[in-house]
């Protein structure tokens, strides 16, 4: 089965950003972790501070792929195009954010993503991409 990661802007980040909202683990030492707990995946991982690059790879992968688990970032909120191109796409999505996006700013609240997604899963830390990954086995 071939999963594949997406983060968006900011999430290489993590491990210095915030630390209070997203922790102190880096992603990619997490992803060594993923890796070790879901040994018979294919799993890969991309990440991008810009929009047009993370439409490109959807796309790009988006049709052949068993499951995408996407953290969008801020484009979560502000990307009609990311959400079209979810929408597009026949491989399944799940759009995953570390914090609970719905206790932090209003803005927040809103997804361009989430009507095209199977599912979404918030709040839960790094441990929100072992539970996507959970949902596609």
């Amino acid at each position: 089965m071939k999963i594949t990661i997406i983060n968006g802007p900011n999430l290489n980040l993590l491990g210095k950003r915030e630390p209070e909202v997203y922790g102190n683990e880096t992603f990619e030492n997490y992803f060594e972790s993923l890796k070790s707990d879901f040994p018979n995946l294919e799993l890969s991982y991309f990440q991008s501070n810009i929009e047009g690059e993370i439409i490109n790879k959807l796309q790009e992968i988006g049709f052949h792929n068993d499951g995408i688990i996407l953290n969008a970032g801020a484009y979560t909120h502000t990307s009609i195009g990311i959400g079209d191109t979810v929408k597009a796409i026949t491989s399944p999505v799940v759009e995953v954010h570390i914090s609970n996006t719905y206790s932090r700013e209003e803005f927040r609240h809103k997804s361009y993503i989430a009507s095209h997604a199977r599912g979404i899963i918030i709040g839960f830390g790094l441990k929100s991409y072992a539970l996507a990954i959970q949902y596609f086995l």
